[in-house]
């Protein structure tokens, strides 16, 4: 880098461990660990209640599906964040289906001479894929100076904030969506988190969010809006194996169709690594991230070969751990460990169900929105006075972002298998803060500063604001 690049962040002291690899007490641990997993798990057991529908499974299907579901994201929730040779980030990461492969997942299972084994053939594919592509993607990263990381970030918690709204009102699909009820405790758990954070100390602190939770969830029992009845159709023990359903068919178009969706995954993954680096003061270079995106691919892998779908990096924890200021990849660690017991016990499962989406809502806005004020902080060091053409960039790839999430019917007369790309309001901002960073700043811009997205966002005083783009 050159010498007017921003300085790196002051090193520990010597034989002081950084936050993210310390390793906390074993009851911390668990309950930090359960946080991070009723944060994810709405979104973890949504995909495979999709697909079941779409592919007209029959309930004790879909429970099978949830099931492999929950233990591939604790496999590569543990691979992403322990680390192992040349796979994991080894930060405090949550692994989960992604939302971007639903579409073509319900396209291929629909189809009658493809179905479920094809998702699964193109799923292993795309797996492989994405672990082939990795290094590539990864060398991405000068074109990631800190304005349009911090552009990307602020979509990635605004399109978080929509899901986290959805949830307080009920959850999409409800008939009763919006209703006061839901609301009212929706803000009560909100209103508990800020309460606990405010006044509490230390660890109880940190589990602000833990607590919230189970605050609402015992009022909204008491309110009987709590349902249990998963409990008594669950089973305690469940036995995974992998091509439960048959070997896998790999058709040519519908492993082609994946790939695509893992580029656009491997895009929105690597922005979400950037904003966990800049929120765990950990630098991260481009090895760092092909570690982060070869686990992205080896989780897809394991889930195909585990009766299950494409894993991502989960966005949501992210705002977790600015929300409780725990950096711990270790409690992430304890996440995993736990869905892989949930994955094996779907009795315990079951009662992490009975969590109303509307409790969660009240947790999610305050995550999620932790995760767009990461961004807005990278933002505010970005040089506007100097260079106002940034306003440009971030003012349009934001609007670009949004598009999906305003309107899923904008590009509804382009062809269908564009919708991966389309439909992501991420990649969208990606790709436009890119390209107007480049025609803007140039490539000497990018050339210079670009190696240093997360270093860039620290300590930007009066003296260092104009070295940066």
């Amino acid at each position: 880098m050159s010498s007017s690049a921003a300085p790196l962040p002051k090193p520990l002291a010597s034989g002081a461990v950084h936050p993210v690899d310390e390793v906390l007490a074993a009851p911390r641990l668990i309950a930090l660990g359960i946080q991070h997993v009723l944060v994810m798990y709405a979104g973890a057991v949504a995909v495979p209640l999709i697909i079941g529908a779409a592919i007209k499974a029959p309930r004790e299907q879909v429970a099978f599906l949830i099931t492999c579901d929950l233990l591939a994201c604790g496999i590569a929730s543990l691979l992403q964040s322990v680390g192992v040779w040349r796979f994991g980030i080894r930060l405090p990461v949550i692994m989960g289906v992604t939302f971007a492969a639903v579409g073509p997942m319900v396209a291929i299972g629909s189809d009658p001479s493809l179905g479920l084994l094809a998702i699964y053939g193109a799923t292993i594919v795309a797996g492989i894929f994405t672990i082939l592509m990795a290094p590539f993607v990864s060398r991405l990263l000068p074109l990631f100076p800190p304005v349009v990381t911090g552009t990307i970030i602020t979509v990635i918690g605004i399109s978080l904030v929509g899901v986290g709204i959805n949830w307080a009102a009920g959850g999409v699909g409800n008939p009763q969506y919006g209703r006061p009820l839901y609301l009212g405790i929706a803000f009560f758990v909100l209103l508990s988190i800020l309460l606990i954070t405010r006044f509490g100390r230390g660890f109880v602190r940190n589990i602000s969010v833990l607590l919230g939770l189970i605050i609402g969830t015992i009022v909204a029992a008491l309110l009987g809006q709590v349902d249990f009845s998963r409990m008594s159709d669950s089973a305690w023990f469940a036995v995974v194996m992998p091509f439960s359903y048959g070997m896998p068919i790999f058709d040519p178009i519908a492993c082609t169709t994946m790939c695509v969706v893992m580029v656009v995954v491997m895009i929105e993954s690597l922005g979400m690594f950037l904003a966990l680096g800049e929120i765990c003061d950990r630098p991260l270079d481009k090895e760092d991230l092909t570690r982060g995106l070869r686990v992205d691919g080896l989780g897809t892998l394991i889930g195909g070969m585990l009766n299950t779908f494409p894993h991502s990096s989960f966005s949501q924890n992210v705002g977790l751990v600015g929300v409780t200021g725990v950096r711990s990849r270790w409690v992430c660690a304890a996440g995993g460990v736990i869905l892989i017991i949930l994955g094996l016990i779907p009795k315990l499962a079951a009662i992490v169900a009975s969590v109303p989406s509307f409790v969660l809502g009240g947790a999610g806005l305050v995550m999620f929105g932790m995760v767009t004020a990461t961004g807005i902080r990278i933002l505010a060091g970005v040089n506007l006075e100097e260079k106002p053409n940034n306003l440009l960039i971030i003012a349009i790839s934001i609007a670009f972002g949004m598009i999906p999430i305003v309107s899923q019917q904008f590009f509804g007369q382009f062809p269908h298998f564009l919708g991966p790309l389309l439909h992501s309001g991420i990649l969208l901002a990606s790709i436009s803060a890119v390209v107007l960073n480049a025609y803007f700043n140039g490539a000497r811009g990018l050339a210079t500063h670009g190696f240093d997205p997360v270093h860039a966002a620290h300590g930007v005083g009066a003296g260092e604001s104009a070295s940066h783009d």
